[in-house]
């Protein structure tokens, strides 16, 4: 359901991630503060989620719709296992929210590889995508940002689907920047025509060959921030490594200043470190969407803390308003392959 523009409704899977209610209701409540025309269907276990639900003063919110579940889709569980045992659970529960209409979102920080064999099982992909791919936006020094995907959602790919992610690329950033024609990039260990695996060649071949789409070549993964790519495609075990690499980089130069730079110089310090690493923390970008899908769901980190959470939830929002370009969704039902 998209291109929502008044009282959005977005359905939180509330026993998702590394600490459950503890971070996804406070996360809710201070979505709601952001955002005053922002409605939630919140779907989680009652005897865990309702104290926190009082605790925060979110029972008695006319913005807000509690869901009780029964069960949860653990974090160690394979996609299959969790597809087939899904029935009664929070995640499933926030994705059939968005195939009946009563929500125009999805959010979950739940096992990743459940929530894409659920919604793909749910919602189904849009004509011509085999599979959905998460993408998200990373900084880039000659251009505000840059989309990179799959992130982790396909661990293994063929040269098909990093054409399609491609496309959903150009279609999410087409929209989203307002890019009539983004570049796109493959993602690769040279930039040499003979490098890389079989698959990344063959996809390389075909976009290259497509006319439609301003396709300029392989980068490296030291030019992951400073390409003059808008959309940046690699398969989802590369994207999730150099994604959580830079990450925990982040985390290292923070923590150093921390301990190197203490009193009158602290402060000024962290604040710059702050401006200029803010697009690369994860509780400023947090949320990546699981493009290919008829219907929105946001992915956010396990890990995720409230204010990541919020704005997990804040960008499921923009999702529905905005939806995906249908000029690039009109190039996968052609014969590319």
């Amino acid at each position: 359901m998209n291109n929502h523009e008044k009282d959005p409704v977005i359905s939180l899977d509330l026993m998702g991630g590394d600490s459950g209610p503890a971070v996804t209701v406070p996360a809710a409540k201070r979505a709601l503060l952001i955002s005053k025309n922002l409605n939630l269907i919140l779907v989680g276990r009652e005897q865990e989620c309702l104290p926190m639900l009082k605790k925060h003063g979110l029972l008695d919110n006319s913005r807000v719709k509690f869901i009780a579940t029964p069960n949860v889709i653990s974090s160690e569980e394979v996609p299959s296992h969790a597809l087939k045992h899904s029935q009664d659970t929070s995640m499933r529960k926030a994705i059939e929210l968005v195939a009946d209409g009563s929500a125009h979102a999805c959010v979950s920080a739940g096992n990743t590889g459940a929530l894409m064999a659920v919604s793909r099982y749910i919602l189904h992909t849009v004509p011509g995508i085999d599979r959905p791919a998460l993408a998200a936006f990373v900084p880039n020094e000659k251009k505000q940002r840059t989309l990179l995907l799959d992130l982790g959602a396909n661990v293994e790919c063929d040269a098909k689907n990093l054409v399609q992610f491609a496309l959903l690329g150009c279609s999410e950033f087409s929209r989203i920047s307002n890019t009539e024609r983004p570049k796109v990039a493959l993602l690769n260990i040279g930039v040499e025509h003979n490098k890389g695996r079989e698959y990344i060649k063959k996809a390389d071949a075909i976009l290259t060959g497509l006319k439609e789409v301003d396709y300029i070549g392989y980068i490296e993964s030291d030019s992951l921030f400073n390409s003059d790519a808008d959309v940046i495609v690699c398969d989802g075990f590369t994207g999730n490594i150099a994604l959580k690499s830079s990450e925990g980089l982040v985390r290292l130069i923070v923590k150093t200043a921390k301990q190197r730079y203490r009193g009158f110089f602290s402060l000024p310090v962290l604040l710059i470190l702050k401006g200029v690493m803010s697009k690369l923390y994860p509780d400023e970008y947090n949320g990546a969407s699981l493009l290919g899908l008829q219907g929105v769901v946001i992915k956010s980190h396990g890990s995720a803390k409230i204010k990541a959470t919020a704005n997990a939830i804040i960008r499921a929002q923009y999702e529905a308003r905005i939806g995906l370009s249908d000029r690039f969704l009109e190039l996968l039902g052609k014969n590319l392959f």
